[in-house]
C-alpha cells in the first residue's frame, strides 16, 4: 500500500477521499437534528401560548374580512359551512333514502289519556295537512295510545303533571321549530267539528295574521272573554263594539286587550317570528302562563291591532274541562272572566273561589299567585331597561277605560 509523505505526517490517499464526505454526512444528521427538536420545541411553546390566551399575539393569517364576521355562540370554533344552528322533528329512517317531504307546520298539544277522543278527532284533522304532530303527555300514559292509527307518526314526550307551557318551554325551542311556518299550540279539550285546517291557513296567510285562533263557539264553549267569541257574520275580527267585564268599554278606537290585539291561551297559533319572541316570554318557572295572553302583542311583528285577530269562519269548541288539576263539582258551561288589570290582595291571591280543597283548586289559586308574579316581572323589567321603549304606551285616559 502506498503512502504519502506531508511533512512528519503519513496520509492514506484512500482516507483523504473520504474526509469530506464524512463531514457532509455529519452536518446533514446535525441538521435534521436541530429540525425536529426545534418542532417539538416550537409545539410545546405554541401550545403554553394558547394556554396563557397568548395567541392573539401570534401572527394572524385570516383576512381583515372574518374579523367582522359573526358566528353563533359556541361554533367559533368551527368552519362556518358545518354549523348547523337550526333543526327540525322530522323522523328520520335508519337506513336507505328519506323521501318524506318535510312538514311545514306543527300541532303540539299536552294530551291526556281521558282526552283521547277528542285528540284523536283533532289529530287526524291535522295531520293529513303536511302537519308535525307532538304530543306532551301529562299523565305518564303512552301504551294506550298505540292503538290509533297515527300513534306512531307523532312524537310523544312524557313528564307527569306538567302543563302545556312548561312542555313548550323545553321543547319547541325557536331554532328547534325553525323549519314550520305556523305553530299550533293547542289544549286538548277542543271540539273541532266545524274546524277546517287548510282554510284555517289560508284566511290567516291573507288576512296578514301572525298570531291568531279559531273564534269559539258561545252556545257550546267555556268563554272567558268575549273577543274570543265567534261573530258569525264576519270571516274575521281583531275588534270588538261593546261593554266587557269590569265596566270597560271596547269599541273602534281601542288598542288594548282584551278589546284587540289578544287570543286566548287554549287554542293560539303562532307564526314562525312571532313563536320566536312568544318562546322568550315564557318563564322558565311559571308553568301556567297566565298574563302572557296580554303581552302577546308585542310579539305580532308590528301593529298588534292589525296582526292578531279571531278567525270567525273557522271555528271551535272550548269545553274547559280540567283535566290536569282533577274534575271541578258543579262546573258550568260559562267560565268566569280574569280581569289581568286588577291588582290582587294577599288574601284574594291565597282565597279559593270555594272552600274545596282539590286539587283544581290549588292549580287555580297557583295560577293566580303566577299572575302577580308575571306582572310584577314585566312592570320591574320595563322599568330596569332604559334601552326598551313600549311601542304601546297608551294615554292614561285610553288605560283606564279599557
Amino acid at each position: 500500500m502506498k503512502m504519502a509523505i506531508h511533512g512528519n505526517v503519513l496520509v492514506d490517499p484512500k482516507r483523504k477521499r473520504t474526509f469530506p464526505c464524512c463531514h457532509v454526512s455529519a452536518i446533514f444528521l446535525f441538521s435534521a437534528a436541530f429540525l425536529i427538536a426545534s418542532a417539538f420545541v416550537v409545539t410545546e411553546y405554541r401550545e403554553r401560548f394558547l394556554e396563557l390566551h397568548f395567541v392573539d399575539h401570534l401572527p394572524n393569517t385570516r383576512p381583515k374580512a372574518c374579523e367582522a364576521e359573526c358566528r353563533p355562540q359556541g361554533a367559533e370554533a368551527l368552519p362556518k359551512g358545518i354549523a348547523k344552528i337550526t333543526s327540525d322533528l322530522e323522523m328520520r329512517p335508519l337506513w336507505g333514502h328519506h323521501t318524506k317531504k318535510m312538514s311545514t307546520y306543527l300541532l303540539a298539544m299536552a294530551v291526556g289519556i281521558k282526552q283521547k277522543e277528542s285528540v284523536n278527532k283533532i289529530v287526524q284533522k291535522f295531520l293529513p295537512h303536511n302537519f308535525v304532530v307532538m304530543l306532551f303527555h301529562y299523565d305518564g300514559i303512552l301504551d294506550e295510545w298505540r292503538d290509533l292509527e297515527w300513534c306512531g307518526l307523532a312524537i310523544h314526550v312524557s313528564a307527569v303533571k306538567q302543563t302545556k307551557w312548561w312542555f313548550a318551554k323545553r321543547f319547541l325551542h325557536p331554532d328547534i321549530v325553525y323549519e314550520y311556518e305556523y305553530i299550533f299550540l293547542w289544549d286538548e279539550d277542543l271540539g273541532v267539528e266545524n274546524f277546517h285546517v287548510e282554510k284555517y291557513l289560508s284566511i290567516i296567510k291573507k288576512e296578514g295574521l301572525e298570531i291568531s285562533q279559531p273564534a269559539l263557539d258561545p252556545e257550546v264553549s267555556e268563554v272567558h272573554h268575549d273577543f274570543t267569541a265567534r261573530e258569525s257574520k264576519l270571516q274575521v275580527h281583531r275588534k270588538i263594539n261593546k261593554m266587557i267585564s269590569g265596566r270597560r268599554k271596547c269599541d273602534d278606537n281601542s288598542t288594548a286587550p282584551p278589546c284587540t290585539g289578544f287570543v286566548e291561551m287554549m287554542a293560539p297559533v303562532f307564526s314562525k317570528a312571532s313563536w320566536r319572541c312568544v318562546w322568550h316570554m315564557i318563564q322558565n318557572d311559571l308553568v301556567h302562563a297566565w298574563g302572557l295572553d296580554f303581552q302577546l302583542g308585542y310579539c305580532a311583528q308590528g301593529d298588534r291591532t292589525k296582526n292578531i285577530g279571531i278567525v270567525d269562519a273557522e271555528y271551535i269548541a272550548h269545553y274547559g274541562l280540567p283535566t290536569l288539576g282533577g274534575s271541578s263539582p258543579n262546573k258550568t258551561s260559562a267560565g268566569t272572566p280574569i280581569d289581568q288589570n286588577k291588582t290582587l290582595s294577599n288574601e284574594e291571591v291565597v282565597a279559593s273561589p270555594s272552600n274545596q280543597t282539590d286539587a283544581r283548586t290549588e292549580v287555580r289559586k297557583q295560577s293566580y299567585v303566577e299572575l302577580e308574579i308575571f306582572k310584577n316581572r314585566w312592570k320591574r323589567a320595563v322599568k330596569d331597561d332604559g334601552c326598551w321603549n313600549d311601542p304601546f304606551q297608551q294615554p292614561p285616559q285610553e288605560s283606564k277605560s279599557q
